[in-house]
């Protein structure tokens, strides 16, 4: 197995970076890549701070003590408001936590009420404007960056099966996707299947929704498994039972990334 999308307390993780190691090799992961959130101008409470230099020294040490055992990686998940790294990382993962609007940030994931709050005060209400914004944005991300993955897709779904009211079947933002879609996958970018917001009680299914993992599928895309692990014990998350969901849907699915070294 392995795992290209994991937390520490380096960012918003509960467990050391060794604590995520000794977990990843008792599950017998081949490749375990930290990916720390990058610094956010916005909210500097989930993130690393801008030199990462503490973090990239412990992967590294790390990487060096238990190379007889398993691969470690350093990278980093990279937010659109994130303007320049401060290092080179082994992967980037390019995600979207918020939406600008006027120089005002919606926070995509941090609770519905600061999610409702930001789209009635500056986008009127319109919950579908909100979603054609996010979706573009992921987008361009894409194409400005080139990340090696692209981070939890519809995050912007994370609080709707606790009532949240964005409807998947709403033709603008099946719309908003689909427009996001056919400017990713050309790029050949890997969208994640992201069990993380499952191990947290969130959601009952991975990000992306299974529509557009199928909508990415019919398109041409294709996709990596990760945990988005925020503790040590949930390093590959019910990789098990969404692999096998992959298969049954014909997906592609890549065990390993061929890094470009962003």
């Amino acid at each position: 197995m392995t795992d290209y999308h994991v937390h520490t307390t380096y960012c918003d993780g509960v467990s050391g970076a060794e604590d995520v190691v000794v977990s990843a090799i008792k599950k017998g992961v081949r490749i375990l890549g930290f990916s720390g959130h990058s610094f956010n101008v916005y909210d500097g409470t989930y993130c690393m701070d801008r030199d990462t230099t503490a973090y990239r020294e412990e992967i590294s040490a790390l990487r060096e003590r238990y190379k007889d055992k398993i691969t470690i990686l350093c990278g980093i998940e990279r937010d659109k408001t994130t303007k320049e790294l401060d290092a080179e990382f082994d992967f980037v993962i390019g995600s979207v936590h918020h939406v600008v609007v006027n120089g005002e940030d919606i926070p995509v994931d941090n609770t519905p009420e600061l999610l409702k709050d930001g789209i009635d005060r500056l986008l009127g209400g319109d919950i579908y404007a909100f979603c054609e914004r996010y979706y573009d944005d992921v987008a361009t991300l894409a194409e400005e960056i080139r990340p090696d993955i692209i981070g939890h897709f519809d995050l912007i779904t994370k609080f709707t099966e606790k009532g949240f009211p964005i409807d998947g079947e709403n033709p603008r933002y099946v719309a908003a996707y689909t427009k996001a879609i056919e400017r990713i996958v050309p790029l050949g970018i890997p969208f994640e299947i992201n069990t993380g917001a499952i191990s947290r009680g969130y959601r009952t299914t991975p990000y992306p929704s299974l529509s557009i993992i199928k909508k990415i599928s019919e398109m041409g895309g294709k996709f990596i498994l990760t945990s988005d692990s925020h503790a040590a014990n949930t390093i590959c998350f019910e990789f098990l039972k969404w692999r096998k969901t992959a298969e049954e849907l014909g997906l592609t699915v890549l065990d390993e990334l061929s890094l470009r070294k962003n």
